[in-house]
């Protein structure tokens, strides 16, 4: 099975994409030629995320047969939601190319393109833990929504992340300060899913994570 890279890049013109896909040794090379001399006579090409999986070329087939409505003819640009295809690319099994996962993990991707897709908006406040490991009657996190950010509160229980092979240590992790699993500050987070990582040291659905003052799960915001 062959790996390679699958990408997808902005262009200047608002709602025109590029899907690509390119070796593994190749991609920052073929970056550097896009965003410096354009593709098809459109200029300002930015990388935007990328993904190697096993199989690209075929994978990159199936995108083309998804968006092949959207496609413009001749080229590997498409007039479709950018977030759309994030969504799509980050759920594949693979290694996150672009952003690095220290700097924004694959779930963190998922979320900022579902978020930015269906235009979720979680109103501003203090949000509580839905999932509790078990036998841990008084495990307790607190999360507060301010103008997009999640914020983990001071004073929430946190577990010690689980490092698997694979797996790069989120930067949040590294930015918490956690003594005797009490976080010890503020700490900002790109997604729910995120800080239920911060909290529950294991990746999860942020969605499903957090509830509201009245016990709704914040998942209810994105069906709204």
């Amino acid at each position: 099975m062959a790996k390679g890279i699958i990408y997808t890049m902005t262009t200047v013109v608002p709602g025109l994409i590029k899907i690509g896909k390119t070796g593994s040794n190749n991609f920052e090379q073929r970056m550097y030629n896009l965003e410096h001399n354009g593709y098809s006579n459109v200029v300002g090409l930015k990388r935007h995320f990328a993904i190697e999986v096993e199989d690209y070329d075929e994978k990159e087939l199936m995108l083309d047969d998804i968006f092949s409505k959207s496609r413009v003819e001749n080229t590997e640009l498409f007039a479709v939601d950018i977030n759309m295809v994030v969504q799509l690319l980050s759920s594949f099994e693979g290694t996150q190319i672009y952003p690095k996962p220290e700097e924004m993990s694959k779930e963190e991707v998922f979320d900022e393109a579902v978020f930015k897709r269906e235009g979720t908006v979680i109103p501003d406040g203090i949000y509580t833990l839905a999932r509790k490991p078990k036998d841990s009657t008084d495990f307790s996190a607190k999360m507060q929504v301010l103008s997009g950010e999640y914020i983990v509160l001071a004073g929430s229980n946190c577990i010690p992340y689980k490092e698997r092979e694979g797996k790069t240590i989120p930067k949040v992790i590294k930015d918490a300060v956690v003594i005797d699993g009490i976080l010890k500050n503020d700490v900002k987070c790109n997604s729910p899913s995120t800080a239920g990582i911060l909290v529950l040291g294991m990746e999860n659905n942020g969605w499903l994570t957090w509830k509201d003052e009245n016990g709704k799960y914040i998942d209810e915001y994105r069906k709204n």
